[in-house]
């Protein structure tokens, strides 16, 4: 075979293999990095004036998650025609192309803008972009993620890694959080912690009903909004801010369903019934005790006594190997605690006999 035979033989064969990536990338749906600027998200009809696009839309959780005292404006949209699968009201599936952005405000100054988009293989793109002292741009953050601002005390504010995030998102069947039947649900609770006014256009369960975004969505659940069933305002409030902060990792679903502790408050035929918070927490014996616990505290919720219960000792501690929620918070969250504290001075007296297994655990 001459030079050039060889040489166009190879040409061919290195073609070939080319269309072959391409074609297996096609079939695949290869994941695709995030872009390097939030303004080629879609986010901004306008970056420079800040004006979002009107496809996409704003909306808030009835129960949202704490995050150190910071301002949350969020945003979702669908690609035209498509809508939700709402078919199973605990567990949302989102057509190929949707997205989500969570833009984090501190002492009024944008830090960082959080991105979600389902890609063509099924999974989702995780991406965090820092705005600049200016405002005049954000920029996508490496994997690691970094230090965002000071915070009161010379604490910081530090923008997640892709890690981070999906230790949260991805805790149960659904990695979107904040948004589904219960969170938009238009019997919203006016006794939730950090609850937010709902911006316009108004995105709640009708809402994406009425405009198709949602289908297959339970009839009986539009008829009777979903609603924590409690029995005070107090309860369904404290029962919703751990639906909110800690149900997204306690729940019958992900890694830790061995703990048979489910803060997620479940609407559907799952074990996660409303009333499941209640049973697998109050009176209940801890697995394994955590280091800077309390030598009496040996139950998740003690009804009775909010300074002998473990969800109390984590919930107000920064101690990294007692803190709860682990990551993505720096300051105790006072409100919250107040509450959960006299949801559980006012519960009635424990029937259980505490016992307590094990001698260390990250987990209640």
């Amino acid at each position: 075979m001459s030079v050039r035979l060889k040489w166009l033989s190879c040409g061919v064969a290195v073609a070939l293999a080319l269309w072959a990536g391409v074609a297996s990338a096609r079939k695949t749906g290869r994941p695709r990095s995030p872009p390097q600027l939030l303004s080629e998200t879609g986010l901004y009809s306008d970056f420079g004036k800040h004006t979002v696009a009107a496809r996409n839309l704003e909306y808030s959780p009835q129960y949202p998650l704490w995050s150190d005292g910071s301002i949350k404006r969020r945003w979702f949209s669908l690609p035209a025609g498509t809508a939700i699968d709402g078919s199973n009201p605990d567990s949302w599936v989102f057509p190929v192309g949707t997205k989500f952005w969570k833009e984090f405000s501190f002492h009024g100054r944008r830090i960082e803008t959080r991105y979600l988009e389902r890609q063509a293989n099924g999974s989702w793109m995780y991406a965090t972009y820092a705005w600049s002292e200016d405002g005049t741009e954000a920029v996508l953050v490496s994997d690691k993620g970094k230090p965002g601002c000071e915070l009161d005390g010379g604490r910081w504010h530090l923008i997640p890694s892709v890690n981070d995030c999906k230790v949260c998102h991805q805790g149960q069947r659904t990695e979107v959080l904040g948004f589904g039947a219960l969170q938009l649900s238009p019997d919203r609770d006016p006794n939730a912690v950090h609850g937010e006014p709902m911006p316009a256009p108004g995105v709640d369960l009708n809402y994406l009903v009425k405009n198709k975004l949602l289908k297959r969505f339970p009839k009986a659940l539009l008829e009777s909004p979903p609603r924590i069933a409690a029995a005070s305002d107090t309860e369904r409030a404290a029962l919703g801010y751990l639906h909110g902060n800690c149900g997204h990792c306690h729940n019958d679903e992900g890694s830790l369903k061995m703990l048979e502790f489910a803060l997620r408050s479940a609407l559907g035929d799952s074990p996660s019934a409303p009333e499941r918070g209640i049973a697998t927490s109050m009176g209940q014996p801890i697995k394994a005790r955590a280091s800077g616990q309390t030598q009496d505290a040996v139950l998740r919720i003690e009804p009775g006594h909010p300074a002998r219960s473990v969800v109390m000792q984590r919930m107000g501690s920064r101690y990294a190997a007692l803190q709860m929620p682990p990551l993505g918070t720096v300051i105790l969250d006072a409100e919250a605690i107040a509450l959960v504290s006299r949801w559980i001075a006012e519960s009635p007296t424990p029937t259980t006999a505490p016992v307590l297994s094990g001698s260390s655990s990250s987990t209640p």
